[in-house]
C-alpha cells in the first residue's frame, strides 16, 4: 500500500516529539514551578481562574515567549559555536538564580539522554536551546517543535498549579485547551528566532521565581 511520505515525516517528528516531551522522559520538568509557588504563597495566585491568566501572562509575555524565540533561534543555528552563542544569550537573560537552574537542570538533562539515544553532543545546553537544536538536527518541523515545547510547558505548570490550589483534572484541562489556542500564534510570531525581540514584561512572574528562594516552606525546586 502507497504511504504518504510527508504524511508519515510528520507522524515520524510527532512520536519523536511526543517521546522527547512526555513526563516519562526524565528531565524532572515536574519538580519545577517556574515561580507559581511562591505566588500562591504570597496570594497573587488563589484560583482557577487566576491559574490562567498567570500562565497567560508567562506564555504571551513572558518565559514562554522567549522558550520558543530561543528554540527558534538554536534550530536556526548554524553550528556548535552558533548554537552556544544562542545559549548564552538565554543563560544572560535568565530573570533570577532559581529560573537559571531550572533551565540549565532540564537542559542538562535532557542533553545527556537525547544524546545518549540519538547522538550528537547538546552538551550542556539549556533547555529550549537543547531543544531547539536537537529537532534542528533530527530535521523536526520548527513550528510544531515549538508548539508541543509550550503546550507541555503550560501542561507542567498547571498540574503544579493542581497540588497548591482548589483546581480539578477538568478545571486545569479546560484552562491548558484555553492556552493551547493560543500556542501556535506564539509559535508564529517566535518563528525567525530574532533574539533582539527577547523581552519580559512579565514582571510578577520573575519577581515570583526570585522569592521562591527563600520560601519557609516549598515543595517545588524552583
Amino acid at each position: 500500500m502507497a504511504t504518504d511520505a510527508p504524511t508519515a515525516m510528520r507522524t515520524d517528528a510527532v512520536l519523536t516529539l511526543a517521546q522527547w516531551l512526555s513526563p516519562a522522559y526524565p528531565v524532572g520538568a515536574f519538580a519545577y514551578s517556574h515561580g507559581l509557588e511562591a505566588a500562591v504563597a504570597a496570594g497573587w495566585v488563589q484560583d482557577g481562574e487566576a491559574l490562567g491568566a498567570w500562565l497567560t501572562e508567562v506564555l504571551e509575555s513572558g518565559a514562554g515567549f522567549n522558550d520558543a524565540l530561543l528554540i527558534a533561534a538554536a534550530w536556526r543555528a548554524q553550528g556548535g559555536e552558533a548554537v552556544a552563542a544562542v545559549d548564552a544569550v538565554a543563560r544572560a537573560f535568565a530573570a533570577s538564580k532559581e529560573r537559571r537552574i531550572e533551565t540549565d537542570q532540564q537542559g542538562r538533562a535532557f542533553g545527556a539522554v537525547t544524546t545518549a539515544i540519538w547522538g550528537g553532543d547538546l552538551a550542556a545546553f539549556t533547555y529550549p536551546v537543547a531543544l531547539g537544536a536537537a529537532a534542528s538536527r533530527a530535521t523536526l518541523p520548527l513550528d510544531l517543535t515549538q508548539a508541543m515545547y509550550l503546550q507541555t510547558f503550560l501542561s507542567n505548570l498547571i498540574a503544579a498549579g493542581q497540588r497548591l490550589l482548589p483546581v480539578g483534572q477538568t478545571e486545569g484541562q479546560a484552562i491548558l485547551h484555553r492556552l493551547t489556542a493560543r500556542v501556535a500564534d506564539v509559535a508564529t510570531e517566535t518563528a525567525g528566532g530574532d533574539l533582539d525581540r527577547l523581552s519580559a514584561t512579565a514582571f510578577l512572574t520573575d519577581i515570583a521565581a526570585m522569592q521562591h528562594e527563600t520560601l519557609r516552606t516549598r515543595i517545588f525546586r524552583t
